[in-house]
């Protein structure tokens, strides 16, 4: 069915283009035939890949084909244990990704689940309930309060119907309904004389015309946006892989020039020469490399956990850290998606209203002060008029913990507002109403009280205004309009309330009796509030150089009052999603930068949003809690999702969920992202140096003629025994001090610096170099090659042990207070000790690796040759922060 703007045609418009009968409804026969032409009210299954090629693609990864080398090359030399155990290190990793491959599914399956089952429809002149997927373009559905809403429909009528939106639209209040056509260039959340599937009926009743089921509802367009989004890689992903590709390529070279070398300048057998480039390659290939990483962001994981971040993958863990901004859902994320009375107006003075959300927690305030409903009657009144003119109901729910309302978030304010006062305020009973209407913008009640009935009013402000005007000629409607205008101002919505007293003879209310003897009482400014721990994680993540922008489907004037409280620059304005659909991708890239507040946008709007922010080199975190924001979520480079107030489809769709709903809790994640980051650096800075001395010591080995003074097995010790022990400690360093003072590191910022690649050369020809001397003065004298061979290996192992301190801090001085702070160094450098005690004075292991026992006095050499190690390394950090302290000044 071709795309129509439907809130633009009127009621009998629809009728027409639909070839239906408001007053009938659609023929059986007509409905058969309607559902083979556009299918059941049913969301498409997407085509699934079988099992098997999931799993097999999870190896198709640079690291994965490193690791794969090695075990070949382990398996080729006849050490069947190392060939195990990096099996099943790529095995582990295989699995890993593959139970992560299903997170898109499953969000489709979230999203499924939204459906109504059924529906009351009217068919061949006669109601009648339906199975909701059999219901067709053209078919009258009927609606009544606490309907979850199964089609997109143009309503026919409402009777004072009001909608929950906010899963589609962000929108925190609800919707009132209306029946007459709009204009065109309106966003989804002003389409009021629509109703639209996954919604759900708040209050009034309503029915409409079907004109959209299944994929060509919302929901279903935002189905498609889900499964057809584009996720992108994230930052540690591509930098693991430029990095693998170019360690493979240097192995690669450095191999087949080295066999080239020694077979034609060097008098070396080829089986020979063979075995010891076989031996150098191991050398070079840093094979705990991703087994480190992989245990690194898996405890970055279990830190997040703590701290009440759910991560679902291990790589997100890291781009926590390169976030550069963070586009934040408004409402249920930035705000608690619970409406609270903020101020009272009464004629001489303005109260504040103390506390957020639907707990009665707070009071009301004059200057900072208690102000009592005791001594200020109309306050009281005003507060009775809320709590009696309500049809909400406010109440603890025990099994989340919190408070909650049923019915209008607007009406479960003013309950909450009522449990406030200083002196308790209870409803009276009703005994006539007059119910909201969208037409009117007014309630009013009718009750006993004392020897009177007294009618509360409530509604609109410039309902009423005219209401105490023709009462009251000389009530002061502009005086009144200026405070409207003022809370107005501050992004609240504004609620008048007032009241007529009848003697006890007045049984029944009706509209006449509004406009003589009604008493003006006040006004009440109600908004969704920020949270006050957003507030100060705002403006931390603003301090780390992360740009925090606020994408609602709220108003802009709203939306904009929320920015101001939470810290956000509104200098610019807001954009709002019906300009942003007439610019293009390229003109939205342009401007994207100059507003951080978005309002009134659609999901396509915050997905082009966080593409847009993306093509600038952003790494984007995007948060939220609806079905409109989860095409949105898993674009971007990390989505963010509520774990309380959070639908299943944004969960799903979502990289790492809050279990508390925090936005701090994003500010605590972004720095266990930066921790986890730095720590990855600084395992690189210190695996690599082992694997480049060792190439260095095997690689002059080989152009000088001499004995090769490592066998491959040892060669595969050092570098195994280096990352499981020391390498260990480095993924419990704690935060550096200075982390959070950084800017978010560039989009493009490869894994090792040109700093780290000094360090690293500089570190392998320290020790590699070093540990060569040492090797060619043993082959001069009369030792044996197991004697070598065992001095050689501990020589560079307890070098890199001293190194292992160097690297704790990247460029302040090792000796610092912090030093003690991270014990397991000091645990896993004592368990290396006693690995290479076991490896020099075990027999089968000596057996085992060609190494022999060596005196006590022996062992001076490699730890004194450690301790220089790590003097000239904190002597080459010196230098280098003075070098970089004259180039920032």
């Amino acid at each position: 069915m071709e795309e129509r703007q439907w809130h633009t045609l009127s009621i009998h418009e629809t009728e027409d283009h639909l070839d239906t009968d408001i007053d009938q409804g659609l023929r059986e026969e007509t409905a058969k035939e309607r559902i083979e032409q556009h299918g059941k009210n049913v969301l498409p299954e997407p085509k699934k890949d079988p099992k098997w090629l999931k799993f097999v693609r999870q190896f198709n990864d640079v690291l994965i084909y490193v690791l794969l080398a090695a075990a070949v090359i382990t398996a080729v030399l006849g050490y069947w244990y190392d060939t195990i155990v990096i099996a099943l290190v790529v095995l582990i990793i295989g699995i890993i990704g593959y139970l992560q491959e299903n997170k898109a599914e499953q969000a489709l399956e979230g999203i499924k689940n939204m459906l109504s089952p059924s529906a009351l429809v009217r068919r061949d002149g006669k109601r009648k309930e339906i199975e909701a997927e059999y219901l067709v373009p053209g078919d009258i559905v009927y609606l009544k309060p606490g309907d979850k809403i199964p089609v997109d429909l143009r309503l026919i009528t409402a009777e004072n119907m009001k909608v929950e939106e906010s899963a589609l639209t962000g929108e925190a209040i609800t919707v009132d309904k209306t029946l007459d056509p709009l204009e065109e260039k309106i966003g989804l959340g002003d389409r009021t004389n629509l109703a639209f599937s996954g919604t759900s009926v708040a209050a009034g009743t309503g029915s409409g015309i079907v004109i959209a089921t299944g994929s060509k509802t919302e929901l279903g367009k935002i189905n498609a946006s889900i499964a057809e989004v584009e996720k992108v890689q994230t930052p540690l992903i591509q930098q693991t892989q430029r990095f693998g590709k170019t360690v493979a390529s240097v192995i690669a070279g450095v191999a087949v020039f080295t066999f080239i070398f020694g077979y034609f300048l060097r008098d070396y057998e080829t089986a020979e020469l063979l075995l010891a480039v076989i031996g150098l390659t191991v050398a070079v290939i840093p094979e705990g490399l991703p087994a480190i990483i992989s245990i690194i962001l898996a405890l970055g994981v279990r830190q997040m956990a703590d701290n009440k971040a759910i991560v679902k993958n291990l790589p997100s863990v890291e781009t926590l850290g390169a976030v550069s901004v963070i586009c934040s859902d408004k409402t249920g994320t930035l705000t608690k998606n619970e409406m609270t009375a903020q101020n009272i107006q009464l004629a001489d003075r303005t109260l504040r209203v103390t506390g957020s959300g639907y707990a009665p927690e707070g009071r009301i305030e004059l200057d900072g002060d208690v102000y009592s409903n005791k001594q200020d009657e109309i306050l009281n009144e005003i507060l009775l008029a809320g709590v009696t003119c309500n049809d909400s109901d406010l109440f603890f729910d025990e099994e989340s913990k919190q408070w909650m309302i049923t019915g209008d978030p607007t009406e479960g304010c003013l309950l909450t507002l009522g449990e406030k006062a200083e002196e308790s305020i209870r409803p009276l009973r009703v005994i006539s109403k007059i119910p909201f209407d969208s037409a009117h913008k007014y309630m009013a009640t009718l009750s006993p009280r004392d020897e009177a009935h007294v009618m509360y009013l409530k509604g609109a402000p410039d309902r009423l205004f005219s209401m105490a005007e023709a009462s009251d000629p000389n009530f002061q409607t502009d005086m009144w309009e200026e405070k409207m205008t003022a809370l107005a101002k501050k992004g609240q919505r504004v609620i008048g309330v007032a009241k007529r007293t009848f003697n006890t003879s007045k049984e029944k209310i009706d509209h006449d009796d509004l406009y003589e003897g009604i008493e003006f009482l006040g006004l009440i400014g109600i908004m969704d509030p920020p949270r006050p721990e957003a507030i100060e994680a705002v403006n931390e993540c603003q301090s780390a150089g992360i740009q925090v922008k606020m994408i609602t489907g709220d108003h802009k004037e709203t939306a904009i009052a929320i920015g101001n409280e939470l810290g956000i620059s509104t200098e610019a304005g807001a954009l709002q999603g019906t300009e942003i659909d007439d610019l293009t991708d390229e003109e939205l890239a342009d401007v994207v930068g100059q507003y951080n507040i978005f309002a009134r946008t659609s999901p396509e709007n915050k997905t082009r949003l966080v593409k847009a922010l993306q093509t600038q080199d952003h790494i984007v975190a995007m948060t939220g809690d609806g079905v409109n924001d989860a095409p949105a979520l898993r674009r971007a480079d990390i989505g963010v999702a509520m774990g309380i107030k959070g639908t299943e489809v944004s969960k799903e769709a979502a990289e790492m969920v809050l279990v508390d709903d925090n936005f701090n809790t994003i500010f605590k994640a972004v720095k266990e992202g930066r921790r986890v980051y730095d720590n990855l650096k600084k395992t690189i800075l210190f695996i690599l140096p082992t694997n480049g001395a060792q190439g260095f010591i095997l690689l002059m080995s080989i152009f000088l003629g001499t004995q090769l003074p490592l066998t491959a097995l040892q060669i595969l010790w050092v570098n195994m025994v280096v990352a499981i022990t020391l390498s260990f400690a480095i993924a419990f360093e704690p935060l550096e001090p200075s982390t959070m003072k950084r800017a978010p590191r560039p989009k493009k910022t490869p894994l090792l610096s040109p700093y780290y690649i000094f360090r690293i050369l500089l570190v392998s020809l320290i020790i590699g170099g070093g540990t060569l001397v040492y090797n060619l003065y043993m082959n001069t004298g009369d030792y044996s090659v197991e004697y070598i061979h065992t001095m050689t290996l501990n020589t560079i192992v307890i070098a890199q042990m001293f190194h292992l301190f160097n690297v704790r801090v990247e460029t302040e001085p090792a000796l610092n207070r912090s030093f003690f702070e991270n014990p397991i160094a000091f645990y896993v450098s004592g368990a290396l000790i006693v690995l290479q005690l076991f490896i020099t004075y075990v027999p089968f292991m000596n057996t085992a690796f060609g190494t022999t026992p060596i005196a006590a006095s022996d062992w001076i050499i490699p730890f004194v040759f450690g301790i220089a190690v790590f003097f000239i390394i904190e002597l080459e950090k010196l230098i280098s922060r003075n070098v970089i302290k004259r180039k920032q000044s």
